[in-house]
């Protein structure tokens, strides 16, 4: 039984422990990712091919405990090839559902701008409502239920780009980057010394144990002063001058949301302002809309928000 933020941490560093032993060198990624699981946050990655975003995917499924199942996003899929449907049964005359991948506690959306907007918003609608309406029945999707969801930004012929107000499903955007000299030269060491493509990683925990987990998260204090920062920071992106539309107060739920998980992952049950900080990038990039003389511009987001963190004033929280 887990019931404090210390056993939470104890049970994250086997979680993180066990996946590394697939993914070399990202650890703070890896957290992030762990702690939107957590939060019960879907994830978007968006980075280069090759950098081993579904390989994260698969081996937090397998580490958690989880059913997973990865979607190919391709330009003809239909939104019926991710929720599923009926199908009528000769043998029997009769109709009978059949469920589609979506029905799995973690979905691997892989190149997700690669298919039509409807059939995003198909899996867009599932992540938001964690249900599924076929022929006006409602379903429910299984709990938990998470989304990974990947796309290539140096890829745009024949692509379908989110729209923002999609994009604001996800509570996190992260990148993974490439590994170091270092780094890679583990990874090839690894992939001899193994003699196999395949990583064979064992479950560290269970979705028991994830809920019970997310109960201590939800538990985990939040100063009224650090409410107010985070609220000051999500306006303070809504008065800059190269920002057309700020973020949304959804951001500042994941703001919350993921503080307070990295508290917890971090064996305490109260919030820092650096748990607050460090997603800054990743909770606010994909929500902040530029004026489009910034459109083409690099890194602009990033700037942004690096001048909020700088203007807003840090509280100081007494008794921590």
């Amino acid at each position: 039984m887990i019931n404090d933020a210390r056993q939470v941490s104890a049970v994250a560093g086997k979680v993180l422990n066990e996946v590394e032993r697939a993914v070399v060198g990202k650890r703070p990624v890896l957290e992030m990712v762990l702690a939107a699981a957590l939060a019960g946050g879907h994830v978007l990655f968006e980075d280069f091919p090759g950098l081993g975003k579904t390989l994260i995917a698969r081996s937090f499924a397998t580490v958690l405990g989880l059913d997973f199942k990865r979607i190919q996003f391709t330009p003809d899929l239909l939104p019926g090839d991710i929720t599923g449907g009926y199908i009528f049964n000769r043998t029997e005359n009769r109709f009978e559902l059949r469920r589609g991948p979506v029905f799995s506690n973690l979905i691997l959306a892989d190149e997700i701008n690669r298919a039509s907007p409807k059939t995003q918003s198909a899996l867009l609608e599932a992540m938001q409502e964690a249900h599924v309406t076929l022929e006006g029945e409602t379903l429910p999707l299984p709990d938990p239920f998470l989304v990974m969801a990947t796309q290539n930004p140096i890829e745009y012929e024949g692509t379908f780009p989110l729209p923002e107000a999609q994009l604001d499903r996800f509570i996190v955007k992260l990148t993974v980057g490439y590994p170091s000299l270092e780094e890679e030269r583990e990874i090839l060491n690894r992939r001899h010394q193994r003699r196999n493509d395949e990583v064979i990683l064992q479950p560290m925990t269970n979705a028991d144990e994830l809920f019970q987990m997310r109960s201590v998260m939800e538990a985990v204090h939040v100063d009224a002063d650090l409410e107010g920062y985070i609220a000051a920071l999500v306006h303070a992106t809504r008065k800059d001058r190269r920002v057309a539309v700020g973020s949304s107060p959804r951001g500042s739920l994941a703001f919350l949301k993921m503080a307070k998980a990295n508290a917890a992952l971090h064996g305490r049950d109260f919030i820092l302002p650096d748990d607050i900080k460090r997603y800054a990038i990743p909770v606010l990039s994909h929500r902040l809309i530029l004026q489009p003389e910034y459109w083409m511009a690099q890194r602009v987001t990033d700037d942004i928000i690096a001048d909020v963190l700088t203007k807003v004033p840090v509280p100081v929280v007494k008794g921590v």
